[in-house]
C-alpha cells in the first residue's frame, strides 16, 4: 500500500462567466457505486442544469473517467481530469455543472470556464494524505501505561481503543515506513517484557 492524496469532505465553488453559471462540486467517494450515488444527487440538487460534466479518479484498481455531457467534446470533462490528474488527487468526483445564461462561450471558453471551476475548487479543497499504517496492540500492566502513552506521543504515534480491566490494552497506529524503527524502539523500551501484537493496516489522513 502507498500514500496517495485525497480531500477530506464535500467542497463547493461556483462562478458566473458571461449569464452562464459554473458550480463546482467534490466528493470524496471510493467506489463506482458512490460515484452513481453522488452524480444523482447533484442532478437532483440542480435539476434545471443544462451540463453536468464531471471526472472521477478511484485509487483502487486505479480507474479514471470523464464526460463532457454534451458539451462539444474535451471542452468539459478533460480539463476537470487535467485539474485532477495534475494535482495527483485519487478517490474523488468533481462535478462542474453549468446554467446556459444564453450566450455561447466558444470551445475556447467553455474548456477556460470548466477548468478554471475545477482549478478554483481544488485550490480551496481540504487535501489531505492517507498513509498506510500498521495497527498494534499493546497488552500490558498498569505500570507501563503511562511511560508507553509519553513516548507514543513523542513520537507522534496516536493510540486508541484503550481499555482497562485487569492489564490495559491499547492499539497504536505506526505509519508502515516507521515499522522497524518502532519495533525496535518498543523491544528497547520494554526490554522485550512486552510484545506488540500486529492485528491490521488502515489509511490515516494527515493534512497537507
Amino acid at each position: 500500500m502507498k500514500s496517495y492524496k485525497t480531500i477530506s469532505k464535500m467542497i463547493t465553488w461556483e462562478q458566473v462567466i458571461e449569464k452562464s453559471r459554473f458550480i463546482g462540486i467534490a466528493y470524496h467517494v471510493t467506489n463506482l457505486e458512490e460515484v452513481e450515488e453522488k452524480l444523482e444527487e447533484v442532478r437532483q440538487l440542480y435539476p434545471n442544469a443544462r451540463h453536468y460534466c464531471y471526472a472521477y479518479r478511484l485509487h483502487e484498481g486505479r480507474l479514471e473517467k470523464s464526460t463532457d455531457d454534451g458539451e462539444p467534446q474535451g471542452t468539459g470533462g478533460k480539463p476537470i481530469m487535467d485539474i485532477l490528474q495534475y494535482r495527483e488527487i485519487w478517490d474523488i468526483l468533481l462535478v462542474v455543472v453549468r446554467s446556459f445564461g444564453g450566450i455561447l462561450l466558444g470551445t475556447g471558453g467553455l474548456t477556460r470556464a470548466y477548468g478554471g471551476t475545477s482549478r478554483q475548487l481544488m485550490d480551496e479543497a481540504p487535501i489531505v494524505k492517507l498513509v498506510p499504517h500498521i495497527i498494534y496492540e499493546i497488552e500490558g500492566g498498569y505500570e507501563w501505561y503511562e511511560p508507553l502513552k509519553y513516548w507514543l506521543k513523542k513520537f507522534s504515534w496516536d493510540i486508541d481503543n484503550e481499555e482497562f480491566m485487569a492489564t490495559v490494552k491499547f492499539q497504536v497506529y505506526i505509519p508502515n515506513e516507521e515499522k522497524e524503527k518502532f519495533l525496535n524502539w518498543f523491544a528497547d523500551f520494554t526490554e522485550q517484557r512486552i510484545q506488540p501484537r500486529e492485528c491490521g493496516m488502515i489509511m490515516r489522513g494527515e493534512k497537507i
